[in-house]
């Protein structure tokens, strides 16, 4: 237990110190001035490629790539990982849900750092069928983010499913990789056809997913182990997150990136926290899985009846708690905030009151007026605090709140 607490500790000062080190020395801005010319020299000398497959552009492989967009897509994750919980499969499940939030959060990192445009439309044809391909056209584009979450999550569901069946035919495992490698070829070409990504940035997310899913195969045993030890996780997780939230690198220009990290950095502290507290209930090895005995197909079906409206109401719930508490607490502590989403009409009245500030308020506005100084923000966008409570209070009820209602109504 002390051991895990030192290296606890260790991983939070070397974040803070991280923090502090890159903004010092604007490591952002130097890494962006030396590669994001050649990026997007990259980009430009590929847009006659990009025509060129676009000359044989029809109406059937548009619905098939924007299709097989929408399925490795960050939102269809989101939709599809709930289920796969309540299946019984519940590492499988938290580890996918881990490795997503980290490639989201490394894949992003990049983008904004090099902040390296997409080919350029028009003369490219950018074919965005869904609002959440809209959004991400208005990312940054190295590197391919569809390419390189395809890579690491049919990567390690193959993994999964081999090391499940290790016993099985040698051709099982020819198919299940032939199977994953055609996948990744087909969002890679398929990005490309859309005229969402150059080939600098498939290429870029390629390897990256690469890298990653190596990381992820030598040490997600390890996570695994560490979240249902019960060893100072919650706290740890929830310290972790908010430093994360910090420890990201400021675009060019502002994108959604930095939205979606923030999303799944609640949507990871969520499953952690609930998981540690029910793991020996709900999430353990022997818990029934769908196609079993304990848990026939209409058992299960009736547990996604039940679980989406609840999760739903949850976000719902928890949204609007974090819209209500926040700018309170933020008022009461003299912290500078923003909004521009979900409280428009929010003014900044930075801890004042009949114009008047209290002796408290006045120290601790200065604190935290210093801290906005050396984080280079004048103020703090409340939206963020929003956006992360409303995914972790969803992502909790998913593995604790949910669970506890099918072992109340034996489901």
């Amino acid at each position: 237990m002390e051991g895990s607490g030192t290296w606890q500790g260790l991983v939070l000062v070397s974040i803070v110190t991280w923090i502090c080190v890159s903004s010092y020395l604007k490591l952002t801005h130097r890494v962006r001035s030396l590669v994001q010319p050649w990026v997007s020299r990259q980009v430009v000398g590929g847009v006659p490629f990009i025509l060129n497959i676009q000359k044989h552009q029809n109406g059937v492989l548009d619905a098939l790539f924007s299709g097989l967009s929408c399925v490795v897509s960050v939102p269809f994750y989101t939709a599809f990982l709930p289920l796969l919980f309540w299946s019984g499969h519940g590492r499988l499940a938290r580890q996918m849900t881990l490795l997503i939030a980290f490639c989201d959060y490394l894949g992003n990192c990049i983008k904004d750092v090099v902040s390296a445009p997409r080919p350029s439309c028009p003369p490219v044809r950018r074919i965005t069928a869904t609002k959440d391909e809209e959004d991400n056209a208005m990312e940054y584009g190295l590197p391919s983010s569809h390419t390189l979450n395809t890579v690491c999550l049919s990567g390690y569901l193959l993994h999964y499913v081999l090391s499940s069946f290790e016993h099985e035919k040698a051709s099982i495992q020819y198919y299940g990789i032939a199977l994953a490698c055609l996948l990744v070829a087909l969002i890679a070409f398929g990005r490309i056809y859309l005229g969402m990504h150059s080939v600098v940035d498939i290429i870029a997310g390629f390897a990256i997913g690469v890298l990653i899913l190596g990381l992820w195969l030598t040490v997600n045993e390890t996570i695994d182990d560490f979240i249902t030890s019960k060893q100072n996780v919650s706290t740890f997780w929830t310290a972790l997150s908010f430093l994360l939230l910090f420890a990201y690198p400021t675009p060019e220009n502002p994108t959604p990136s930095y939205e979606y990290h923030t999303a799944f950095t609640g949507v990871a502290l969520g499953i952690v926290t609930g998981v540690q507290q029910t793991y020996s209930q709900f999430h353990h090895e022997g818990a029934p899985r769908i196609f079993s005995p304990e848990l026939p197909v209409l058992a299960y079906l009736g547990r996604v009846m039940v679980g989406i409206p609840t999760i739903l109401l949850v976000k719902f719930c928890s949204k609007s708690l974090a819209k209500w508490i926040l700018p309170t607490v933020s008022y009461a502590l003299g912290i500078p905030i923003r909004s521009t989403t979900y409280l428009p009409k929010l003014k900044l009245d930075n801890g004042y009151s009949n114009g008047k500030k209290t002796d408290e308020i006045k120290n601790s506005v200065g604190y935290l007026q210093k801290l906005c100084e050396f984080l280079k923000q004048d103020s703090f966008d409340i939206d963020t605090g929003i956006r992360f409570l409303q995914y972790a209070g969803l992502a909790w009820s998913v593995v604790d709140l949910v669970p506890s209602i099918f072992s109340y109504i034996n489901l």
